[in-house]
């Protein structure tokens, strides 16, 4: 059988080393999975149960790799259904490649189902997925597709989501002969590569700030998740040494530090610690390392940033004032600011415990979050990942929890789409399975709400046995919502709340054989965690929490103390 347009997409993608296309089956990408299928399963088709799903598993996938993430959906509603997981990865400039079937080009304009073509007053899908991705085109000549997705690839590794819409008729056109062998040619980088090198001199003008200020005090840095993406760790590391900085981390970077590594000061922002923002008033200079510093990592450090010197490195320069150096290669240029710098690593001390913040004490009934966070944090098996999701759980997750060595972290804070834990925790399952240090255990922790909106792709992690546990805070409410109903709304009434659900049982009775289980009494939890951590698939844990909590958040403290002292 000639070489199809859609074989020619899977040997693209599996030439790259990634090994799973993630989606949603459908008449309009149905060639796709033939032509996975032709190949032997190399990628491997994963069929999600909704198509946000299946971009947050490509997104959760491109961050535990480093890589690419690769999605595929049907026209219509399912490619819809796409937007919301694209626009998380495009904000937080996570690379994935979407593949977006679409009818037949001779019936666009005249009444195809599910036309998106933008003729007769259809549905324009170039002009919505343009927004939200960093290149989108329509493919209508399998003569250009080998450039088209060229420049894709390129877009997606610059930094967020590119998208190929490919009629149906298309995809089963043949390949050229002229350009069937040249993939073999043109091998694109390695899937880890990083397209745009950061050029080796420019770093020199921070690097003379930096020794400048380490001379008349105390360097701070703070790290973001680019850190992650550029596979820069160690270099993060080696600087903070050099240094002999403090460093605190984005609530989205938890794990491109040590947690209780030299010079740790917990986390930036609304969920922030008190350390960090104690060594920044004492500081005679910041320096961001692959943050914007958005509300989220500012906030509470804006009045000692102010006072300071703030330098930064990474992709983009920080949402306030800043001397600031583009790189999109940060291990590079890390390594080109320690050649500079010099300096003889050295170590500083800090206390091991964190001061956390402040929370009113709660009265209601189930347990509170830090007990929870903590009795997770001695449970967690070495090397597990976290996924957590958004809402008063991410929250006490992020302020809580201390990430394991080896372990990755993961919250959405780019549009902060409930339910993205879900499956980008399986994305990242996948991914990490077969890792060269040993297997990973993936663990998404997620509230109620989130579990209502995408939690049904526990059948996915059952369906392919993966080595993941979600453990969900259930507290029969948006907890968030209610939180904000009660400080800024005068707790007159809640649209937040939800009849009560017994989560635990139902997936048991869903799923027989997944370990389930449901605890409403601490002295419980320790036994029930070890079971679920166990666990060689799949498991599934219900904590039961009291919605009137209110967590570590800053604007939530800041507004009770507003309260109080307001006559």
């Amino acid at each position: 059988m000639p070489d199809r347009v859609v074989d020619y997409l899977v040997r693209t993608v599996a030439d790259r080393g990634i090994t799973q296309i993630f989606g949603v089956d459908g008449a309009n990408i149905e060639d796709l999975y033939d032509a996975i299928f032709d190949a032997g399963g190399a990628p491997a088709g994963i069929v999600a149960k909704h198509e946000f799903s299946a971009a947050t598993m490509a997104d959760g996938y491109a961050r535990s790799t480093g890589g690419m993430g690769v999605v595929a959906a049907t026209s219509g509603g399912g490619a819809v259904n796409l937007v919301a997981g694209l626009a998380e990865s495009f904000t937080s400039r996570v690379p994935v490649l979407a593949l977006i079937g679409q009818p037949p080009t001779s019936l666009e304009g005249l009444g195809a189902f599910q036309d998106s073509s933008g003729m007769a007053e259809s549905i324009d899908a170039a002009a919505l997925f343009a927004p939200i991705s960093r290149y989108c085109a329509r493919v209508t000549d399998p003569a250009e597709l080998p450039a088209q997705l060229d420049a894709a690839i390129a877009a997606a590794h610059s930094g967020g989501p590119a998208v190929l819409l490919i009629p149906k008729d298309v995809q089963q056109q043949p390949m050229p002969d002229s350009l069937r062998a040249r993939q073999a040619d043109t091998v694109a980088p390695s899937d880890g590569a990083q397209l745009d090198r950061a050029s080796p001199g420019f770093p020199h003008a921070i690097a003379t700030e930096l020794a400048g200020a380490r001379r008349t005090g105390k360097v701070v840095i703070i790290a973001g998740d680019q850190v992650a993406r550029d596979d820069a760790r160690d270099e993060l590391a080696e600087l903070v040494a050099a240094l002999d900085a403090a460093i605190g981390l984005a609530p989205d970077a938890k794990d491109v530090y040590s947690n209780t590594g030299p010079g740790y000061c917990g986390v930036a922002g609304s969920m922030g610690h008190a350390e960090l923002v104690e060594a920044l008033s004492a500081a005679s200079a910041c320096l961001l390392v692959g943050t914007r510093l958005p509300v989220t990592a500012r906030a509470g450090l804006e009045a000692a940033l102010t006072e300071l010197p703030v330098l930064s490195i990474g992709a983009h320069a920080p949402y306030l004032a800043a001397t600031h150096a583009t790189s999109t290669d940060l291990a590079g240029t890390i390594a080109t600011l320690l050649a500079d710098i010099g300096a003889v690593p050295a170590t500083s001390a800090r206390s091991t415990e964190l001061t956390p913040m402040t929370v009113p004490a709660a009265a209601g009934p189930g347990l509170r979050y830090r007990a929870v966070v903590e009795a997770i944090q001695r449970a967690l098996p070495d090397g597990a990942d976290i996924f957590a999701d958004a809402g008063n759980t991410g929250a006490s997750v992020v302020h809580y929890l201390r990430v394991p060595e080896r372990g990755r972290f993961t919250v959405a804070l780019g549009m902060g789409g409930m339910g993205y834990a879900f499956g980008a925790g399986i994305g990242s399952a996948f991914a990490r399975r077969t890792a060269p240090d040993g297997p990973h255990r993936t663990v998404v922790i997620a509230g109620d709400g989130s579990f209502f909106m995408h939690g049904m792709e526990i059948h996915t992690a059952i369906e392919h046995d993966l080595p993941i546990t979600f453990v969900v805070f259930n507290n029969n409410a948006h907890a968030m919502c209610v939180t904000r109903e009660q400080l800024y709304f005068r707790d007159r009434y809640s649209f937040n709340r939800f009849q009560p659900s017994h989560l635990g049982a139902g997936i048991a009775a869903m799923f027989p054989g997944l370990p389930a289980h449901t605890v409403s009494d601490a002295s419980r939890l320790p036994g029930a965690l070890d079971l679920s951590f166990a666990a060689t698939g799949p498991s599934f844990l219900e904590i039961l929490c009291d919605p009137d909590e209110v967590p570590p958040f800053l604007p939530f403290l800041s507004a009770l103390e507003s309260s109080r002292s307001t006559p």
